[in-house]
């Protein structure tokens, strides 16, 4: 007879900490522009709604400077920076694109976008130039649902050290890839 695994002790944790556990990807650069303003944004809450047509989920509050931006243009891009851009990450998340012009003060590079006004974030590892798909949840939850038109992703490295954030100023880098490609079925997945 096999043993029982051995289960972890576990203790109560706060509720409203739960995010340190289920954030769902990693930390993004939104890139915007309107008119002409333009901004960057840090975001760690997004999620794959669907693969085709590719469709993107994500809440962008109604206070931050890129909201306005986004929802006149109905457009942005998704930047995945990489770990050696944490510094920008954090520097980005904790100013106003209102009062500075975020590519100027970290030294990013704006390039133009294929199929979207806003311009890309030249440094990050891959680009996704995204179009308003559906806006109805907007107003009631400042839930925005995307289509990505246009994808730019580097050649290498193969597998990049994204950024995950935790809560409380604390990140984990990904980047390990452990394949069960034998048995797997796409059908579940």
């Amino acid at each position: 007879m096999s043993r029982p695994p051995r289960l972890p002790a576990k203790q109560d944790f706060p509720v409203h900490q739960i995010r340190r556990y289920l954030e769902p990807g990693p930390i993004v650069l939104v890139s915007s522009a309107h008119k002409k303003q333009r901004n960057i944004m840090t975001m760690g809450w997004h999620t794959v709604m669907e693969f085709a047509p590719s469709l993107l989920g994500c809440i962008i509050a109604g206070g931050n400077h890129s909201f306005e931006l986004i929802r006149k243009s109905r457009e942005c891009v998704i930047n995945l920076p990489t770990v050696e851009l944490i510094d920008q990450v954090v520097g980005i998340g904790n100013c106003s694109g209102a009062e500075v012009d975020k590519f100027e003060r970290f030294g990013l590079t704006p390039l133009p976008a294929a199929e979207v006004g806003a311009p890309l974030v030249g440094e990050c590892h891959a680009n996704f130039e995204c179009r308003l798909h559906d806006g109805k949840l907007i107003g009631k939850y400042n839930y925005f649902i995307f289509e990505v038109v246009k994808a730019h992703v580097a050649r290498t490295p193969k597998n990049p050290k994204t950024v995950h954030y935790k809560g409380n100023g604390e990140f984990m880098v990904a980047g390990e890839v452990i394949s069960r490609r034998s048995g797997f079925r796409s059908e579940y997945l």
